[in-house]
């Protein structure tokens, strides 16, 4: 078993910027190897830090899946990943940048409908009307269900989404959906608006802890001396 410890950021765009400049400002430089298109990285100072260069969603679900030892992704991401979020992820620090919520919207048009209340009620009419649920196209089939469950509604069904999710209604493939938004002028464009009591999450980029990875003694030893100049600790 190796002794060195996992680290995944993300591979490329501005949340990678953004996350290297985090590290700089502390004094950590992250050095990516094997040429300008490799996925791994090295810490300056630190032989025991092995980086891996991963999308965003392949970091949230290796952190709840015990593959690495920490992350830096969306909070969205990994509560999508990990439900179970207290025996599986620690959340160490939130880093004030990637801001996004993720919210449920409706069609504009919808002027009756303003809260989850009033969603419930659209739901069971659809349901009655139609004798088939009322659609909800999502990338976070996890937030959803959680929500609309502490919410009281089950006359629903999710719509997987795998593109432009704040089309879905307008394509007819769904009739609300839920996503993320970080000013609403997407939506807005695409004649939703947002529930009064629809955000379900309030989400931006976290370094978060593995749960679930094994951890040796030196590994433990190299994390703490990684991030004690982030004034971070590993959770127990």
């Amino acid at each position: 078993m190796s002794d060195l410890v996992t680290l995944a950021i993300p591979s490329k765009g501005r949340l990678k910027e953004q996350v290297d400049a985090f590290f700089a400002k502390d004094g950590i430089v992250l050095k990516q190897i094997a040429g300008a298109r490799g996925y791994r990285a090295a810490v300056e100072g630190h032989p025991g830090i092995d980086v891996m260069l991963l999308s965003s969603s392949e970091i949230a679900a290796s952190l709840a899946n015990g593959d690495v030892h920490l992350g830096v992704t969306g909070e969205d991401l990994i509560r999508e990943a990990a439900p179970e979020l207290e025996t599986r992820v620690a959340l160490l620090k939130t880093l004030g940048f990637g801001f996004a919520d993720v919210v449920v919207a409706v069609p504009a048009s919808w002027i009756d409908v303003s809260t989850m209340a009033d969603l419930d009620d659209i739901c069971a009419a659809y349901a009655a009307r139609h004798k088939k649920r009322l659609r909800i196209a999502t990338k976070y089939t996890q937030l959803t269900r959680s929500h609309f469950a502490s919410a009281g509604i089950s006359d629903y069904r999710i719509v997987p989404s795998a593109g432009a999710t704040e089309g879905a209604p307008t394509a007819g493939t769904a009739e609300a959906i839920v996503d993320i938004t970080t000013t609403g002028a997407t939506l807005t464009a695409n004649g939703l608006k947002i529930l009064d009591d629809g955000v379900i999450l309030k989400s931006q980029a976290n370094l978060a802890q593995s749960l679930l990875a094994d951890w040796t003694p030196a590994q433990k030893a190299a994390a703490a001396a990684f991030l004690a100049p982030l004034g971070v600790e590993l959770s127990e």
